[in-house]
C-alpha cells in the first residue's frame, strides 16, 4: 500500500505513542517538525511524530498555483467554499497513516491526530470518522468544514477534542473556531477551547499548552 510521504521523528527508544500532525496550506511536513524538541515530553512517553506532506494541487484562491494542499479552496469567504471531495480523499490518506501506526504496534488510544489551518479541517474528518478508538484530536487555527455531512464513528464519541485559535487571526477568523466548538458540543464531544492574542500562527504559549495536553493524554 502507498502512503503519503512524511517527516518522521522517532523517540530514543521504541515508540509507545504516535502524534500525526497535519500542516497548513502551502506548507509541508517540515513546517512543524522544529516544535518537537520544544514539546519535550517525559522520557517514559516515547512518541513517534509523523508530519505528512499533502499532495500538490492547483489552489483556486491562489490563482490556480500548484502547491501542497489537502484540498482546493474555491472561495476565500467566511464560509470557505471548498472541494469537499478533495478533503475527504485526504482524510482517507491520513486514516491510512493512523492504521499504519496501529499495525506498527501502537495502541490506537495512544494515537493523537493534530492539524493546523487546512490540516485541521482534515484532522476533524480523519479522527472523528476513524473506526477504532483514538487518544485525542488537537486542532489549531482551523474550521470544521464537514460538520454538516460528517458521519462520526461511534467508537470515538468520547474522543477528547482540543481547539486552539488566535483572537486576531485574519486568515481563519476566530468565529470559525468558535463555530467548530459549537458543532462539536452539539454532537456530544468533550471539547476544550483555548485562545491566544495572536494571528494565524502557533505561539510559544500554545506549544506549552499542547505539551501539557499530550503529557496528560499519553501519561
Amino acid at each position: 500500500m502507498s502512503y503519503l510521504s512524511c517527516v518522521e521523528i522517532e523517540p530514543k527508544s521504541s515508540a509507545n505513542a504516535s502524534v500525526i500532525w497535519l500542516h497548513g496550506l502551502g506548507a509541508n511536513g517540515h513546517d512543524f517538525a522544529p516544535i518537537v524538541p520544544m514539546i519535550n515530553l517525559p522520557e517514559t512517553t516515547q512518541v513517534r511524530y509523523i508530519f505528512p506532506h499533502a499532495e500538490e494541487r492547483a489552489v483556486t484562491i491562489n490563482m490556480g498555483y500548484v502547491m501542497p494542499a489537502w484540498y482546493d479552496i474555491l472561495e476565500m469567504s467566511v464560509e470557505r467554499k471548498i472541494d469537499k471531495q478533495g478533503l475527504l480523499d485526504s482524510a482517507v490518506q491520513v486514516q491510512s497513516l493512523i492504521q499504519r501506526e496501529i499495525d506498527r504496534g501502537i495502541d490506537g488510544k495512544r494515537i493523537i491526530v493534530a492539524g493546523f489551518s487546512q490540516g485541521g479541517a482534515v484532522a476533524y474528518q480523519s479522527a472523528l470518522t476513524f473506526t477504532q478508538p483514538l487518544g485525542g484530536l488537537m486542532v489549531m487555527s482551523s474550521y470544521f468544514a464537514t460538520h454538516d455531512s460528517i458521519e462520526p464513528a461511534l467508537c470515538n464519541k468520547a474522543l477528547p477534542v482540543y481547539v486552539y485559535h488566535g483572537t486576531q487571526d485574519p486568515i481563519v477568523v476566530e468565529k470559525l473556531g468558535q463555530d467548530a466548538v459549537g458543532f462539536l458540543q452539539g454532537m456530544g464531544y468533550e471539547t476544550s477551547y483555548t485562545t491566544y492574542p495572536a494571528e494565524h500562527t502557533v505561539t510559544p504559549e500554545q506549544i506549552g499548552d499542547i505539551r501539557d495536553v499530550l503529557a496528560n493524554l499519553l501519561s
